[in-house]
């Protein structure tokens, strides 16, 4: 498969899953193609990708690992984790580079809020590196608001949250 979607790219063709373990590779290499100028940010080693299971499939399914697949290829990942009693973050949103802006995160995303909302978490976290204009853009579209925007390591990054809680029919 190619690098790039055919111009006729049909989004019903994708497919959306839970991760498994022969995935581990491909989300290996998507997480490390999505690394900023290859570089881990100060606060994060990149464990939840070494083992997935302990990530996100080792708490009584309170945490989630999906990939995005097309024709079989690993094109998009999201995951996420609970970080508190009501509370859980979205983590490791990549797509592969010439399938992104094929609505696939937003795919991902909402994904990732169904879950979020199917088991009552009343906020979700997420942080974006300012220099992801398409991300943070998507986050606007969900509702995200900024929280705080920090830096570390000469990279500035916005912390956002949604209250799911505040949501009109919740």
């Amino acid at each position: 498969m190619s690098d790039r979607p055919a111009d006729d790219f049909d989004l019903s063709r994708l497919e959306l899953r839970l991760a498994r373990d022969e995935d581990h590779q491909a989300i290996r290499e998507l997480y490390r193609a999505g690394l900023l100028e290859g570089q881990l940010q100060d606060n994060d080693t990149g464990a939840d990708i070494d083992d997935l299971h302990s990530g996100y499939f080792s708490d009584e399914g309170a945490s989630g690992f999906w990939v995005a697949t097309l024709d079989d290829q690993i094109i998009g990942m999201i995951g996420v984790q609970k970080t508190g009693e009501h509370v859980a973050e979205i983590r490791r949103l990549r797509v592969r580079e010439g399938y992104r802006r094929h609505h696939i995160g937003t795919r991902l995303v909402e994904t990732a809020l169904a879950f979020c909302r199917r088991h009552a978490y009343l906020k979700v976290i997420l942080d974006i590196r300012a220099e992801r204009s398409p991300a943070i853009a998507m986050a606007d579209k969900f509702g995200f608001t900024l929280a705080r925007t920090r830096e570390s390591g000469g990279w500035k990054t916005l912390d956002l949250y949604l209250d799911l809680y505040s949501e009109p029919g919740t």
